[in-house]
């Protein structure tokens, strides 16, 4: 059933693109996420593959692989709740979290929050089917995350 619901939004010229699972769904919000405020930084394009290859087990080269179909999906799909429908109906409550605290990575990566950041993430929260308790939480240990990590020193 979610092969031919993402079908239905992949366009024709497109046909080479695998039918995506959870990992290729949250790599494409998160893609979607970094490029909503039309500034796809080279810091939020790591991040994804850092936060590919934690949760995934990849090493560097296949995080960026993964990353660069994720970002050919992210194209292809217009609707923000079919990804998230896709890793509410393929993965456990775990899984979904992790994926929320990603999603909430990536919005906090620049140390600023777009308004259109916060509605993917609103809207891919509800189709992952959590609250929005689950929502403020992973926010939360987002931001802890992002306030515990080392800040890069300039060369003097």
């Amino acid at each position: 059933m979610l092969k031919k619901l993402f079908q239905a939004f992949r366009p024709s010229q497109s046909p080479n693109l695998p039918d995506p699972d959870a990992e290729l769904a949250l790599g494409a919000l998160l893609v979607r996420i970094a490029q909503s405020d039309r500034a796809y930084l080279v810091e939020e394009i790591s991040l994804i593959d850092r936060i590919l290859a934690r949760l995934y087990g990849h090493n560097a080269l296949e995080a960026a692989k993964v990353r660069a179909t994720c970002e050919k999906l992210h194209a292809a799909a217009p609707e923000t709740d079919t990804f998230g429908r896709l890793i509410r109906e393929t993965t456990g409550l775990e899984e979904r979290l992790a994926a929320l605290d990603a999603l909430w990575e990536v919005v906090l990566a620049d140390n600023r929050e777009h308004e259109g950041e916060i509605e993917i993430v609103n809207d891919a929260c509800k189709a992952m089917g959590l609250s929005v308790i689950d929502n403020k939480r992973a926010r939360a240990r987002a931001r802890s995350k992002l306030d515990t990590q080392p800040v890069p020193q300039g060369d003097a």
